[in-house]
């Protein structure tokens, strides 16, 4: 892993799951911040979590001999979360953006620690980590606890597909369990890695629905013979927002050629599309703007060191600071929940849209070709309904949330780990809209024939009905609806459009 670890390669940690190491170049660093810990914690001055207690308990001056059941005791205690585990992936991610904080040389740990995160990488070995019971300040402390839990040989993790105590896990890799020197724990636990791993899985799946819904707005222009009159380059550019600019281009792209729009373009007594239609480009654009936003924050905060006290060693300091308070993460995970909000409220219009045999412009109703025998799509378009309520009630925020902890030592927190967390339930309601509005815009389009729709939706029309049949007369739709969301959340569609082009973290 290099120094610094763009989006891109956290994306693709995240997405093949690959073993991570760190560049040796950074052992020299590592080694000497912990030399100056070892000095610490045997002299006569108090330093924070060197050789004191942690939090309001920091005026307890703990003995050199003890430092190792310090370290311990850190560790099981705070092993309190609740709640189901984190799924491994994620889990995989939070432990490579551990790596990378430990790499920077300012938190004073041996290069063995390193090692076995390495190594638990390498090998499988993934801490089970239950999702709930950080507010996102004093850092994720109880989630990274029971990541560092599994490295002395307590706690659990999965290896091999298999749930067991975390040293068997470790004994079956072929890895040893370490001892925590001075202050070792307290790195593990304190830093925002729980919060910003499941954040930046929230930028990765947000950034794939968003460009999805690029794809399935296109096939629901067509379906409802919308015009593309309002992608015109120079409405964009008159603007300037960038993430608008691209949406229409390549909406533009997606649509040229296409045999039903050129069959309206004179004669259609219609003036103006609705909204959902007409406003694909501001509303999702300012959305992917928005994302990448909210990704240039969540990039540096993967690259910083987040745990306390920091190990100076151009000064020869140890300080306390707080660099473990998640605001930034916080921000960044309302940011993203907005986004998906948004995206998913006026893709839901425009299935509502497509249903409505009053604004369809003479679809039958509910894309039935049989309506009153037949209900069609009519309460799949409900379920887009409720997902879409319900994305709008988790996007409220939670940054600005707070409640003092640990005896009014920790007054003010983030709330960041559960405003990160949310955001994998929001990208699932998401993909599910999409999916339902791909269904819809599939249905609409073959009632165009025998005109067609362009070359590149030609394609994605041939991949929907690959694993979604026409739906010509009433079935059984949850397994339709369960694979369309997939050819959305696998990328499917986005590389069936050929939008690869759309990558989170790169300017527009």
């Amino acid at each position: 892993m290099p120094a610094l670890a763009t989006l891109a390669d956290l994306e693709a940690i995240w997405r093949d799951q690959r073993a991570v190491k760190l560049d040796p170049s950074a052992k020299a660093g590592v080694e000497a911040a912990h030399a100056m810990v070892c000095a610490a914690a045997d002299g006569d001055a108090a330093v924070y979590g060197v050789n004191t207690g942690f939090g309001k308990l920091a005026s307890v001056k703990i003995a050199s001999k003890d430092t190792e059941t310090l370290q311990r005791n850190l560790i099981l205690s705070h092993c309190c979360g609740v709640g189901e585990a984190l799924d491994v992936p994620t889990t995989r991610l939070m432990m490579a953006l551990k790596l990378l904080s430990l790499g920077r040389g300012a938190s004073g740990v041996r290069w063995d620690i390193i090692d076995l995160i390495e190594g638990m990488l390498e090998k499988g070995v993934v801490p089970v980590i239950p999702s709930q019971g950080s507010v996102g300040a004093s850092g994720d402390l109880a989630p990274l606890a029971h990541m560092a839990a599994v490295m002395i040989g307590a706690g659990e993790a999965v290896y091999e597909g298999a749930t067991m105590p975390g040293a068997d896990a470790l004994a079956k890799a072929g890895l040893t369990p370490v001892v925590l020197g001075p202050k070792e724990g307290l790195a593990l636990i304190n830093g925002t890695q729980f919060s910003t791993a499941c954040a930046l899985v929230g930028l990765f799946s947000a950034w794939r629905n968003a460009a999805s819904s690029i794809v399935t707005a296109s096939l629901s222009t067509d379906a409802i013979m919308g015009s593309t009159a309002p992608l015109v380059d120079e409405i964009h550019t008159l603007r300037g927002h960038p993430g608008q600019i691209n949406v229409a281009r390549a909406m533009r792209d997606l649509m040229d050629g296409s045999e039903i729009r050129e069959s309206h373009r004179e004669g259609d007594t219609r003036v103006q599309d609705p909204y959902c239609i007409r406003c694909q480009p501001q509303v999702t654009g300012a959305a992917m703007d928005l994302l990448r936003f909210a990704g240039h924050t969540l990039e540096i905060e993967a690259n910083a060191v987040t745990d306390n006290p920091l190990v100076l060693k151009e000064d020869g300091r140890i300080v306390s600071g707080g660099n473990f308070h998640a605001e930034p993460v916080a921000f960044a995970a309302d940011q993203i929940a907005l986004a998906v909000a948004e995206i998913g409220a006026i893709a839901q219009r425009r299935v509502a849209l497509m249903v409505d045999p009053t604004l369809s412009h003479d679809l039958p109703p509910f894309l039935t070709p049989e309506p009153g025998l037949n209900s069609g799509l009519m309460i799949a378009e409900v379920t887009t309904a409720a997902l879409m309520s319900e994305n709008k009630h988790l996007a409220n925020p939670c940054s600005t949330d707070s409640t003092p902890t640990s005896a009014n030592q920790e007054d003010h927190v983030s709330m960041a780990a559960h405003g990160a967390r949310r955001l994998a339930r929001m990208n699932a309601n998401l993909s599910y809209i999409l999916g339902v509005e791909l269904i819809c815009a599939a249905q609409g389009v073959e009632f165009r024939a025998p005109l067609k729709t362009s070359a590149g939706l030609q394609d994605v029309l041939k991949t929907v009905r690959e694993d979604i049949a026409t739906v010509k007369q009433d079935r059984y739709m949850a397994p339709d609806l369960a694979k369309a969301g997939e050819l959305v959340t696998n990328g499917t569609l986005v590389s069936t459009a050929k939008l690869s082009g759309f990558v989170v973290g790169e300017p527009a």
